[in-house]
């Protein structure tokens, strides 16, 4: 079949068309001689850039991204990169671009592209764009550009390939950021040049060095010799890529030292004053196992250095300490190559690996596992999975311990940490395992935090592993902090990550047995182990949770209502937390509102949740209100909290008024029944036309809650079968109480109820309905003759029937009851 054409595909012709429009351009502003030539570089320039982003490009900064780069590209000195780090603005550079955008015109050779975004990435930038055509170029001898070619063309001698890079990052303004990001590329440069120069050099000396480790066979134990001299064959095939070497000496003394040897350098190590390894310098600085190295007749050892690398992967570089040794089997000196094991290493099999076929030949011979059966297979599993830089650095005992430890785990559903101390004590290498149902993004940036506090170090690595079986692996590095790495207590931090690990659901499990019994617990445990959204597991805890799910069950199992009133430890002295539990739809907070605002209670936020029970047909909704109040919280809140919480729920169902007087339910420590007295005796008030208007009565009762409250104690000193006491001292404390009140309006206010309370003779307040709970009307009768307020003539008695449905009063005029009470429609004074 054959490719569309530019006519049948609009994708390419929409590229065409654009760049047709930057070829206008280049025709439009550049005189004809060059013209041909700047369009021809523009073709080469853009030819492999997405389409996307080639289409979306408005065309001056086409046309400005590619003549820079043309210009940049002009002139450069041999052997030497031209680079440019700036943010394009017309009124300095002739053309606009809103990100900052990188040049750079170098010879073509291996790495660039990777080493110069690792490098942009390691200063914190983000690439948008790579642009990387590589051309033959001529050049004179001034390094002046004179012919170009298309790629694959037959150039004449002398022309080369260069590599060109165009890239955007996002903006940079700061000129000090700007030359940071120049510095660090010319590095990056620097170190990709000397090890693309010297790589077959270093080559050479790792063969000539297993050249010497073979002739050293007879002075090394077992076959250590050839076993690394076939490591460094195999290492020369395409499986490390050779970025730097130098050699050392050993320094005769009490305390035998290595010291470099000058000029011996390669590639990344050109530079002598080049830091690989802190303690390479005088061993009396060397952790103990290095030191170890260097006294026995060990060929070579594999390790990662301090440096990360600056070519090719932004990664700590391999290292290979190679030993050399006189003709008496002395040591003579070492050789140290730094690089990055290939691909092709880590997916080879370990067992084809001179020095880890050894160690997996040594596990398994420790092990005693017979290799057809389920253990052998399992441990030689998990030996070829094995992260490959830990396979090199590790010691076989340790790797014995560590696999064996993994195999027991396998069939089991838990977390487990394994660490290993790097032998120079710069970082700390741990495998931790963990639930697969478990691993995710939060609980890995836990496990790092847990790791880094432990070791007071900072994670530079880490690498997840999710296999096909139960469990995930993830490979964390902790570099060691500036006072080294401490004694630590592996136990210790495991324990650290299984409570981490353990899922919201397993701490609600918990805390449900703990709270409710096992049987009820896990019951509810199996309940609403997926009941709650993400939002609240993020924001509750598990304890939290068991509250939450009492009061779902209480909703559920009565009218589909719950209300709770609590104060966080945590909390500001005037915050509150009012939680609503609803069955069904969310409630509606224009009407949650005003109730709890009448309740003296300032809404500050609403968090609402559906919980979702599993065989529930319906959702319950909490809504979680963060509130202010001015009263104090009392040392003993229970009395508080079971008011507000009965208090509310009358208000919610219509059996208690919405409005001011609630007020007196927090700032009083009045019940709500007690409040609906005081209510019932304004609605009193009211149709004797007392003065006042309901909400400023409300006010005074709320300005003066210690009077209130008194006022209550009164009347249940006079009625309350339960608490009949001697109403004198209450009355001493109510004029007390009365002589401080400075406001005129206030004082009649408050005496008029003190009067209503003495005057009256009866009342059904305290006596209860089949259900048990109040009866929902509350009958008062009064002395009419006792109530100075009341108009004249005033009848012998009267009895005042309040409830939140319906107001009424049945006048008498003696002994003998006439009549009854009648529908009036004159709300405002039916009394008359």
């Amino acid at each position: 079949m054959e490719s569309p054409t530019a006519e049948q595909d609009p994708v390419r012709r929409r590229i065409d068309d654009a760049l047709d429009r930057v070829a206008g351009l280049v025709h439009e502003r550049i005189e004809r001689n060059g013209a041909s030539t700047v369009e021809w570089f523009v073709h080469q320039f853009y030819a492999n850039v997405p389409p996307d982003d080639l289409v979306r490009t408005p065309d001056e900064q086409l046309y400005g991204a590619a003549l820079a780069m043309w210009q940049t590209a002009r002139r450069r000195q041999p052997g030497q990169p031209a680079l440019r780090v700036y943010t394009p603005r017309v009124e300095q550079d002739g053309w606009h671009a809103r990100r900052t955008v990188v040049e750079i015109v170098n010879d073509d050779m291996p790495f660039l592209v990777d080493s110069v975004t690792a490098e942009l990435h390691r200063q914190g930038l983000t690439v948008h764009l790579v642009i990387h055509p590589v051309l033959p170029v001529l050049r004179d001898a001034s390094g002046e550009l004179t012919s170009l070619y298309e790629p694959g063309a037959d150039a004449p001698i002398g022309a080369r390939p260069e590599s060109l890079m165009h890239v955007q990052v996002n903006p940079v303004g700061d000129p000090a950021a700007l030359e940071r990001i120049r510095t660090g590329l010319e590095t990056v440069l620097a170190d990709v040049r000397a090890a693309v120069e010297d790589w077959r050099t270093i080559g050479a000396r790792v063969a000539e060095s297993a050249e010497l480790t073979r002739a050293a066979r007879n002075v090394l134990p077992d076959d250590g010799a050839d076993e690394a001299t076939a490591f460094l064959a195999w290492m020369n095939e395409d499986h490390f890529t050779y970025l730097g070497s130098r050699d050392y000496r050993i320094v005769a003394g009490d305390e035998p030292s290595l010291e470099l040897i000058e000029g011996s350098g390669l590639g990344i190590l050109r530079d002598d004053a080049v830091i690989v390894f802190d303690g390479l310098r005088h061993s009396a600085s060397l952790a103990p196992e290095v030191r170890e190295f260097l006294h026995q007749p060990r060929p070579l050892l594999v390790t990662k250095s301090s440096r990360p690398s600056t070519v090719h992967r932004p990664v700590a570089l391999d290292a290979v300490l190679i030993k050399r040794f006189d003709a008496e089997g002395r040591i003579a000196g070492e050789r140290l190559v730094v690089g990055l094991f290939t691909a092709s290493a880590y997916n080879s099999s370990p067992r084809e690996i001179p020095i880890l076929r050894r160690k997996v030949a040594d596990v398994a011979a420790r092990a005693g596992f017979d290799p057809q059966g389920h253990d052998g297979k399992a441990l030689l599993n998990i030996l070829e999975t094995y992260p490959r830089d830990e396979l090199f650095q590790i010691q076989p005992a340790e790797l014995h311990d560590t696999a064996l430890g993994i195999l027991h785990l396998q069939e089991r559903q838990r977390l487990a940490l394994f660490v290993r101390r790097d032998p120079f004590e710069r970082f700390v290498s741990g495998l931790i395992f963990v639930p697969r149902d478990r691993f995710d993004t939060d609980l890995r940036r836990k496990i790092q935090s847990i790791l880094e506090e432990a070791f007071a170090g900072t994670c530079t690595a880490f690498y997840t592993q999710m296999g096909d079986g139960a469990l995930a692996r993830l490979h964390v590095i902790v570099q060691a902090g500036p006072g080294g790495l401490p004694t630590v207590d592996v136990d210790a931090v495991e324990q650290r990550l299984v409570q981490a690990a353990r899922g919201w659901g397993d701490r609600l499990r918990d805390a449900l047995i703990e709270s409710c019994g096992e049987e009820r617990g896990l019951a509810l445990a199996a309940r609403y182990a997926e009941a709650f959204p993400v939002g609240y597991r993020d924001s509750h805890s598990a304890v939290q949770a068991v509250f939450d799910i009492a009061r779902i069950e209480q909703a559920l199992a009565g009218d589909g209502f719950a209300i709770t009133l609590g104060r966080a430890l945590e909390a500001e002295e005037d915050e509150r937390h009012v939680t609503i539990h609803h069955v069904g739809r969310p409630v509606a907070l224009s009407d949650t509102l005003p109730m709890l605002e009448h309740m003296d209670l300032r809404v500050i936020t609403e968090e609402p949740f559906a919980v979702t029970p599993a065989g529930g047909k319906e959702p319950v909704w909490i809504h979680d209100f963060t509130t202010r109040s001015a009263t104090p919280w009392p040392a003993d809140a229970s009395d508080a909290k079971r008011h507000f919480q009965d208090g509310f729920a009358a208000v919610w169902d219509g059996r208690m008024e919405d409005d001011g007087f609630n007020r007196l339910i927090l700032r009083a420590g009045l019940s709500g029944r007690e409040v609906t007295v005081l209510r019932a005796y304004a609605k009193f008030l009211k149709q004797a036309r007392f003065a006042y208007a309901q909400d400023t009565v409300e006010a005074t009762l709320a300005a003066h809650p210690q009077i209130a409250r008194l006022i209550a104690r009164l009347f249940a000193a006079r009625f309350d079968p339960r608490h009949r006491s001697d109403e004198a001292p209450i009355l001493d404390a109510i004029d007390t109480a009365l002589d401080a009140v400075t406001n005129l309006d206030d004082d009649r206010i408050l005496r008029r109820f003190v009067t209503l309370v003495r005057a009256t003779l009866r009342t059904n307040a305290y006596q209860t309905a089949p259900d048990g709970q109040p009866k929902p009307y509350l009958s008062l009768k009064l002395d009419s003759g006792a109530i100075d307020e009341l108009p004249l003539p005033r009848p012998w008695v009267e009895v005042f029937v309040y409830s939140p449905r319906m107001e009424g009063v049945h006048l008498r005029g003696g002994k003998v009851a006439r009549g009854g009470i009648r529908w009036s429609d004159r709300r405002e004074d039916f009394r008359t």
